[in-house]
């Protein structure tokens, strides 16, 4: 099969780890004259479509959120990997607690897989560079490699969960290969700390994935509770121990990739 004009003028792939590949419209010109102006300057300052194009062939198989394959061609199989009733309705309890669809289909075959376009930035990592595994934040998951395996993991410390604005649970991947992830935030304002046997403390949940091997706790700034509020701080999230950790510069905002309602005169 020969695929003409998936990269061009206006679209180019910006990233590629194995086979993976990170395709970016440089100008996005399905528009109508109601929105141009509005994506014009948001082309401008990088807020761009972006889809993720998987190569999958005898040695690549893929695994994605449930309902983000736009278009694959050649001869690729999807499988579910649910094996009976049970299995199906622990694999919702797990996507329940993690904010991840609860199925995450596996393409093989020999073919091209091209997912959703999205308005947020999509990271690649290489797992097996993270030693023991790489823990994600809540709802970040967009696909992997089929080598790499996926488990949800719970929270060591119960009050990590209850004070440091974090759920009781997360993704944890491991093994060898590719995994996607759609951030907010692009990849070159991220700040990677590496840890020797050290601390890092973070004032809300900046942590965008961390290795699995780091110990997450939440404590207070200061040692008593009036230090604490003095400091204008109160409680932070810690991680300890050996391993990498990438951290956000800004707060979460899932919201500014919503988009606000059409005024009514504009509604066609």
């Amino acid at each position: 099969m020969d695929i003409c004009n998936l990269e061009n003028d206006n679209r180019k792939f910006v990233a590629n780890k194995g086979n993976f590949h990170v395709l970016e419209y440089m100008k996005d010109c399905s528009v109508s004259p109601w929105n141009a102006e509005a994506e014009y300057f948001m082309g401008k300052m990088g807020i761009r479509r972006r889809q993720l194009a998987i190569e999958i062939n005898n040695n690549h198989n893929a695994r994605i959120q449930a309902g983000s394959m736009q278009w694959m061609g050649g001869d690729i199989n999807v499988s579910t990997g649910v094996n009976g009733v049970g299995d199906f309705f622990g694999k919702m309890m797990k996507g329940s607690v993690t904010g991840e669809s609860a199925i995450k289909p596996e393409y093989t075959g020999d073919g091209l897989l091209v997912l959703e376009p999205t308005y947020k930035h999509i990271i690649l990592i290489d797992v097996a560079e993270w030693n023991q595994g790489i823990t994600v934040e809540d709802g970040m998951f967009y696909a992997c490699s089929g080598t790499v395996n996926s488990n949800v993991v719970a929270r060591k410390h119960i009050s990590s969960a209850v004070l440091g604005g974090e759920g009781l649970f997360n993704l944890s991947l491991s093994g060898t290969g590719i995994a996607a992830l759609e951030s907010n935030v692009p990849y070159d304002e991220l700040i990677e700390v590496e840890l020797h046997n050290e601390t890092i403390k973070i004032d809300g949940n900046l942590a965008v994935c961390w290795s699995s091997n780091l110990e997450f706790t939440v404590e207070r700034t200061t040692k008593t509770l009036v230090g604490s509020a003095a400091s204008g701080e109160g409680l932070v999230n810690v991680y300890r121990g050996t391993g990498k950790l990438l951290m956000s510069p800004v707060a979460p905002t899932d919201h500014l990739f919503t988009a606000p309602p059409m005024p009514a005169n504009n509604r066609k």
